[in-house]
């Protein structure tokens, strides 16, 4: 059974930074990709960044490029957000997902992933 849980999160004042965690158990062999979401108050969720679980190839929202790496650990089957610069506006429920079908670029929607974990509040403040 996959299992994707995430850690890391907390509160944050505006310029720092955090990152977050995401153990994937399960099936992970089978995995091609990997991502980050977000899901504010009142907000759909968005994409924040996907990683390629075989190549490490990265896609990044424009929202977060320049300050959010997205890197994995093959060995530990861990996928990481590293988050830097963070804002208020930030502040949201992040959530990693999986998919373990090969697509022919990386999901930067929600449906392109079968698997999730939980999630993890991060909160900015001002």
């Amino acid at each position: 059974q996959v299992q994707l849980v995430e850690s890391g999160g907390g509160l944050v004042q505006a310029g720092g930074s955090l990152r977050l965690s995401c153990a994937a158990s399960g099936g992970t062999s089978s995995f091609y990709h990997m991502g980050w979401f977000r899901q504010a108050p009142g907000k759909e969720r968005e994409f924040v960044s996907a990683i390629s679980w075989s190549s490490g190839t990265i896609l990044s929202a424009d929202a977060v490029k320049g300050r959010f790496t997205t890197s994995r650990d093959n060995a530990k089957n861990t996928v990481y957000l590293q988050m830097n610069s963070l804002q208020p506006e930030d502040t949201a429920v992040y959530y990693c997902a999986a998919v373990s079908y090969m697509t022919a670029t990386l999901p930067t929607a929600s449906p392109g992933y079968q698997y999730w974990g939980q999630g993890t509040q991060v909160t900015v403040s001002s």
